[in-house]
């Protein structure tokens, strides 16, 4: 066993580890304890939405949920005590869960800002300065990943389908690359679908030839390669480069 480990090392057949700065190392799990808090609040409100359309038959959009100034829950579960108390903390929990958020991003903020070559991340729509500084300090020297698909493939970002003969036989390790990236980059591609004009007609012609999580995927895999290429070449984001096919 040691020898074939010291030969897998002497041949270069097995990828160098990367130690990450011990300086940064405590504000980037704090971004990641941000995304944990973002995923708790977000299956709270899907909860909350599937609660009031089975006993109600409407749909509550995110927006009256988060609404601070006027309570658009408790109306529409009022007539049912326990629901009541149902919606009752699940909205609290979710405000609660709001400013945490945001205690975070400030404190984010205050602490660290985007380097010289990841300056442009914002540049590249459905990413503003958390998403940013995230991606930054999860991919580190840009410089230890020699190609794109090396970058994409390390954000869990290409498929794990494995095929042969044009058959399909299986799917290899999911989990192998790093799951904070490939939250942040699928975050951008909701985003960007809906604010980005050259996103959006991207997404729309995968959606006429696949489904939903497909368009999804590829969206946020051609997000993950412009980024790669934006922070090796410091350059802007260009979308009639990343979406001319």
């Amino acid at each position: 066993m040691r020898c074939t480990c010291w030969l897998n090392v002497a041949l270069n057949l097995l990828p160098q580890g990367y130690i990450y700065h011990k300086e940064e190392r405590s504000v980037r799990d704090l971004l990641r304890k941000r995304g944990h808090l973002v995923k708790l609040r977000t299956s709270l409100i899907l909860s909350l939405q599937n609660i009031v359309a089975r006993n109600c038959g409407v749909r509550i959009s995110v927006n009256d949920i988060k609404s601070i100034k006027e309570n658009r829950v408790e109306p529409l579960l009022s007539w049912d005590a326990d629901l009541d108390l149902t919606g009752t903390i699940s909205k609290e929990t979710i405000e609660f869960l709001n400013s945490r958020i945001r205690v975070i991003e400030s404190t984010v903020e205050k602490r660290i800002k985007l380097k010289g070559i990841y300056e442009n991340l914002t540049t590249i729509p459905g990413i503003g300065k958390i998403l940013g500084m995230t991606i930054m300090l999860e991919t580190g020297p840009i410089e230890r990943f020699n190609r794109v698909g090396n970058y994409v493939s390390y954000c869990r970002k290409v498929s794990t389908r494995w095929m042969s003969n044009e058959k399909f036989k299986g799917k290899v390790n999911k989990k192998n690359g790093n799951k904070y990236l490939a939250w942040s980059f699928s975050e951008a591609a909701e985003h960007a679908r809906h604010y980005d004009d050259y996103a959006r007609a991207y997404y729309n012609r995968k959606m006429q030839k696949t489904n939903f999580m497909v368009a999804h995927n590829a969206l946020a895999h051609k997000l993950a390669r412009a980024a790669y290429h934006i922070m090796r070449d410091q350059v802007p984001f260009m979308p009639e480069k990343l979406f001319a096919h």
